[in-house]
């Protein structure tokens, strides 16, 4: 049991929020809401208790956590990777760990932060040693994905990685090739650019990113 002082420090701020009704929220819901700027009620939150605990393939019974996504429930920029890998999958938020960490200083760069977007992964569950997303996985969990982003509403998605941009656009092409040009995903302007990770693997691909990131920043930021 906690301390007494702490129990009554959290009552009397449920009160103060609530009035004298107590809303108990399971482990998983707290711990979104606490990873999230949303409200309790924010449709977000309940599509998320909605399918948190989904069994449609074997990925489900082979996961640590449903890394579902965290972030601004109302961002104007999502970014997408294929799936979570293991520390991910581990902590249940996306793009944790060195990759994770460069990604938020390539964000900074652009006067951006955590709780300005929104981060997911095309899968929901980590794959066996972290391969590729098999076609019918896509096909089970694309559908979360498309009514996250009904939800959110962006103006843009950022496929983060060839795997991700590959699985949305349904292009087999160079991910060079794919940084040339603006898509659409259900009506969403959509981009491809480096995963954080394979910075980290090649330094050249720094500078492609950081020119991705500046359109990023001069096109859908700024309105220019």
């Amino acid at each position: 049991m906690g301390d007494a002082s702490e129990v009554f420090r959290y009552l009397k701020i449920q009160q103060e929020l609530y009035g004298d009704t107590i809303y108990v929220a399971s482990d998983k819901k707290k711990k979104y809401i606490a990873e999230n700027e949303v409200n309790d009620d924010h449709p977000l939150l309940d599509y998320f208790t909605q399918i948190q605990d989904c069994q449609k393939c074997e990925l489900g019974k082979s996961r640590t956590s449903f890394v579902f996504g965290v972030g601004n429930p109302n961002a104007d920029i999502v970014f997408v990777g294929e799936a979570p890998g293991k520390d991910e999958d581990l902590q249940g938020i996306p793009f944790v760990g060195r990759a994770g960490k460069l990604l938020d200083k390539i964000l900074l760069a652009i006067q951006l932060t955590r709780d300005d977007i929104y981060i997911l992964n095309v899968l929901k569950c980590r794959p066996p040693n972290n391969r590729d997303p098999l076609p019918s996985e896509v096909e089970l969990c694309e559908t979360y994905l498309k009514r996250q982003l009904e939800i959110i509403q962006p103006k843009l998605i950022v496929c983060l990685g060839r795997v991700s941009g590959k699985t949305l656009l349904r292009l087999d092409l160079p991910l060079g090739k794919m940084r040339e040009n603006v898509y659409s995903y259900n009506g969403i302007d959509t981009i491809v650019t480096y995963h954080p990770a394979a910075l980290l693997r090649n330094s050249n691909f720094k500078k492609p990113t950081w020119d991705d990131f500046q359109k990023i920043r001069d096109h859908y930021l700024t309105g220019s």
